[in-house]
């Protein structure tokens, strides 16, 4: 459940869900958290996130006092790669979202978690939204992948195939990672807006690591409320991009004469294995919590 923001409550979504960010009105306490959340991150990034997170992070300046003004965030992330961000109350339906994407447009939830909230939240709030997706905004490769996304979720809608779409979107968007010659490095938001998970995923020797499969990633399942067990791996955005620009609808094709369902822990005879994970997370039920 949502936090209750009276700024949000004292307002009437337009018919695209969005609403006024009204930046004047954040609390000194919500903007400390923000900086408590954004200090805490940045000190982890420095070695596992890919440059290019780095470099958006540092052009948009995310830490300019506290809570950012989207304001100016949308007037560097304007001339960088032609995207905004716009304020929304909480998760938006899916065509509205995918509406928001094809026409570079980022839906950021307005409130901000509590102090005892830290750790995990369950919807997404603005330093996940911010911190962890609008960074990778600011790169043109990776800015296109995220229009053509949406792009194909409106057509995915209408092939009924919105869960394999999905499962691209959690496996790279948020929980992507990507090889290079210094080891694995994170790219998705998931990861980047968690203390845990930023960690766990590059450096825990618990999940698989495989190479990433688009068909594959499309019948992969995954759960929301913990640590992955498997992550995909790309070796660059161009990759990313080139793999999923194709169209979709010969494969959800294939995918009406047969589909398959892949757990997490599944580990199949194609796969590219980076990282044969031995899942003791998993199987030592360790309690361990999830920010994003």
């Amino acid at each position: 459940m949502a936090i209750f923001d009276p700024v949000i409550a004292a307002q009437t979504p337009a018919a695209d869900f969005t609403i006024e960010q009204r930046w004047e009105q954040y609390t000194d306490d919500e903007h400390a958290v923000w900086r408590t959340l954004y200090d805490r991150q940045i000190k982890i990034l420095a070695d596992h996130a890919v440059p290019e997170f780095y470099t958006g992070l540092q052009s948009l300046n995310l830490n300019d006092g506290g809570v950012p003004d989207l304001r100016r965030i949308n007037e560097r992330l304007m001339d960088m790669t032609g995207w905004e961000v716009v304020a929304v109350p909480e998760l938006v339906p899916e065509e509205i979202f995918f509406e928001h994407l094809a026409n570079r447009r980022f839906p950021a939830g307005r409130f901000i978690r509590r102090r005892e909230q830290l750790d995990y939240i369950e919807e997404p709030d603005i330093f996940h939204d911010v911190f962890g997706h609008v960074p990778m905004l600011a790169q043109q490769k990776f800015a296109d992948y995220m229009e053509a996304y949406g792009k194909g979720g409106l057509k995915a809608m209408k092939h009924g195939r919105l869960k394999n779409l999905a499962r691209i979107y959690w496996f790279t968007v948020e929980y992507g990672l990507m090889k290079s010659d210094d080891g694995f490095k994170l790219y998705g938001a998931g990861m980047s807006s968690s203390f845990t998970e930023s960690k766990f995923s590059v450096l825990s020797d618990s999940p698989h690591r495989l190479r990433f499969d688009l068909e594959r990633v499309m019948q992969t399942t995954y759960r929301n409320d913990d640590l992955q067990k498997v992550y995909f791996v790309i070796e660059s955005f161009d990759e990313l991009f080139d793999t999923t620009k194709r169209d979709f609808v010969p494969i959800y094709q294939a995918l009406d004469a047969e589909e398959h369902s892949y757990d997490p822990l599944d580990i199949l005879p194609s796969d590219t294995v980076y990282t044969r994970g031995t899942q003791s997370y998993v199987s030592d039920s360790i309690v361990s919590a999830r920010t994003g």
